[in-house]
């Protein structure tokens, strides 16, 4: 079963309070959402969101009796007010936003999210939508598929990888999840380090078929608009894209003071204004990491919505 990164550091960021009413906006197998109705209490309440069908049903059965507590809802978070608005939640204590990929939908093949079990090339977070890594592999021009590879991977082969692929499709379609590996490895060359030399690739392709980058911004500012005055949100992020995206955004809400030429001051900045709870993001401990190897790039960043409109200073 997949083990949520930063449990306590996550509940205790979030001031999860008796009583409150806190979204999970990525269930995942419900390990932090099992926490924060832990917090909340008896009196508290969680809706937990996720894409992935499949992991709805895994958090459904692990809650057992808890579950009354917990509205579940199938659903994109990038949708967070409207998915909130339908299970009657107007308002929430706080919201949790973890961009990672469970361990169930890498370890089962048939997903195929992974280069260490051969399986369809899919990589869809939500099966019933949009198209597949395979359509992707197979139809998109060398050249856009390079500039995904580089923009989205940060793959420094993204052209000769590129390359590759196509020549290897014009002989037949790139089907499977090894397949695609074996091409990258072999253009690239071996494994060299901890890092699959195919890691960069999937992770484009993946953040592609999923829109997970357009996920996360439109996720960030429905979550901040659903918090309550002095509410929190708090951002896992894996890889540098995502936590460069959630810094950008919360920096911007938080905004700044500029003093005006002919006195007083005016805020320069985006609503709804926040605090920023975390100046640098928060990571697993060693022992942690040692515990849980898939933990090490986590990153958590948090806010907090004002307590007063900017009307009020």
């Amino acid at each position: 079963m997949h083990e949520p990164v930063l449990v306590r550091e996550v509940v205790e960021l979030l001031h999860v309070r008796p009583g409150g009413t806190y979204i999970d906006a990525t269930v995942g197998s419900g390990g932090h959402t099992l926490a924060l109705l832990a917090a909340a209490g008896p009196a508290g309440r969680v809706l937990g969101l996720d894409r992935d069908a499949d992991a709805l049903e895994r958090t459904r059965a692990r809650l057992g009796p808890l579950v009354d507590r917990c509205l579940l809802a199938h659903g994109n978070y990038e949708r967070i007010e409207a998915l909130a608005a339908a299970a009657g939640v107007t308002r929430a204590d706080g919201v949790l936003i973890d961009c990672g990929v469970s361990a169930e939908q890498l370890e089962t093949a048939e997903r195929g999210f992974s280069f260490n079990a051969d399986g369809p090339l899919d990589m869809r977070m939500d099966r019933s939508q949009g198209a597949t890594a395979a359509d992707l592999v197979n139809g998109l021009p060398e050249e856009e598929l390079a500039v995904l590879l580089r923009t989205l991977g940060e793959e420094p082969a993204a052209r000769r990888i590129a390359r590759a692929i196509a020549a290897a499709r014009r002989r037949s379609p790139i089907r499977t999840t090894r397949e695609l590996a074996d091409i990258v490895a072999r253009t690239v060359g071996g494994a060299r380090g901890p890092r699959h030399p195919a890691t960069r690739t999937f992770q484009a392709l993946r953040l592609r078929v999923n829109r997970e980058l357009e996920a996360l911004a439109g996720g960030l500012e429905g979550a901040l608009r659903l918090l309550t005055p002095g509410g929190r949100l708090a951002v896992i992020s894996f890889h540098s894209l995502e936590d460069r995206l959630v810094k950008q955004r919360l920096r911007a809400h938080a905004g700044r003071w500029e003093s005006l030429p002919a006195g007083g001051r005016v805020w320069r900045g985006e609503a709804p204004a926040v605090r920023l709870v975390t100046r640098r993001p928060v990571t697993p401990s060693a022992a942690e990491t040692a515990r849980n190897p898939r933990a090490r790039s986590a990153k958590l960043r948090a806010a907090e919505r004002w307590e007063r409109e900017l009307r009020d200073f």
